[in-house]
């Protein structure tokens, strides 16, 4: 394991540096001029937003880099490919209140916030009308509510955007309240920031996660091993300090971990951290992000070569998300 590397409480001051302008991007990284044109048009269909930790983790000059590619925006996003949708898991179909989303028994997702410290270009929610779901107190009371009238809900997800954008003062508060529901037993907060912006994971976050009477999962989103520095394990070691479970989902990009060697080393890095591998999705189908797609016999033969190369535990499921299902698909893996 890795020692734990002090991470001063600079989050917000960080979050507040993100760099947002295509022209800066390109000048920092070295990047060819060439590229700013088709940036700009992607970046006025769908902002720009790239945090610091980030951005330093890029190799400059190498337009193929794998951190780079996620982030930089493109021209041919304003393309209209058929099949790709603004809303390709049809969440509007399941949104009974407004700042949630209630698609599986069990279980309900509460759109926090609709800031996020990064904007993936290939993200679901990019077309989301996160302000037809603000969350202001009338509305949070009103989601309450709902949970409180139905006792098989038993876990509440919190998302985004991104979650732990939120102030502790926040956070601390929602959690307070889902613990007043008695049938509440577990908190899930899926959020990107552990990776994008480690500084984040304070030591006020931890303790109110570690306080809670509810068992808390973090599921963190990392594609790539190039994104798992020496902070962002900091970051997972307080984490699991706090008795947080923590897993990894991840997405199955071209151009940036469609290969073996790639998928392999991000499992095992996640595990020396203390992550453990939970699913690898296949693309949504978003609008503006078709490039990234990879057709389903390729994502199959690659976990297949990644089920021979490592032990099961280090194995994502793959799986997609079908509307109107009742739970995650899961892709299984013919044996030839």
């Amino acid at each position: 394991m890795n020692s734990i590397i002090p991470l001063p409480d600079t989050w917000q001051t960080l979050l507040s540096q993100t760099l947002e302008s295509p022209e800066e991007l390109i000048r920092y990284l070295q990047l060819p001029e060439t590229l700013l044109q088709g940036a700009q048009r992607g970046h006025a269909e769908f902002a720009m937003r790239i945090p610091r930790p980030w951005l330093d983790r890029i190799e400059k000059g190498n337009i193929n880099d794998p951190l780079l590619r996620q982030v930089l925006p493109l021209g041919e996003e304003l393309d209209d490919v058929p099949g790709f949708t603004q809303d390709p898991l049809e969440e509007m179909h399941s949104n009974p209140v407004d700042g949630l989303i209630h698609k599986y028994k069990g279980r309900v997702l509460i759109i926090l916030t609709g800031a996020c410290a990064i904007n993936c270009r290939y993200c679901f929610r990019r077309h989301f009308p996160y302000a037809e779901n603000r969350l202001g107190p009338q509305q949070w009371q009103k989601i309450l509510a709902y949970i409180s009238a139905d006792s098989s809900i038993t876990e509440v997800i919190f998302s985004g955007g991104d979650p732990l954008v939120s102030s502790d003062t926040r956070l601390k508060q929602f959690i307070s309240d889902l613990e007043q529901i008695p049938h509440l037993t577990r908190l899930r907060i899926h959020s990107r920031l552990p990776v994008v912006l480690p500084q984040r994971i304070t030591d006020t976050l931890t303790s109110i996660l570690n306080q809670s009477r509810l068992n808390v999962v973090t599921v963190i989103h990392s594609n790539h091993p190039q994104e798992l520095d020496d902070q962002v394990a900091s970051a997972i070691q307080r984490l699991r300090q706090a008795d947080v479970t923590v897993l990894n989902q991840a997405v199955l990009l071209r151009g940036v971990n469609d290969s073996l060697d790639i998928l392999k080393a991000l499992s095992e890095k996640l595990f020396n951290i203390g992550v453990l591998p939970y699913y690898l999705f296949t693309f949504d189908p978003v609008k503006g992000a078709a490039h990234f797609d990879l057709p389903d016999a390729e994502a199959k033969q690659l976990l297949r070569q990644l089920q021979d190369q490592l032990p099961g535990y280090l194995v994502p499921r793959l799986a997609r998300e079908i509307p109107g299902r009742g739970a995650k698909t899961l892709l299984f893996i013919d044996q030839d």
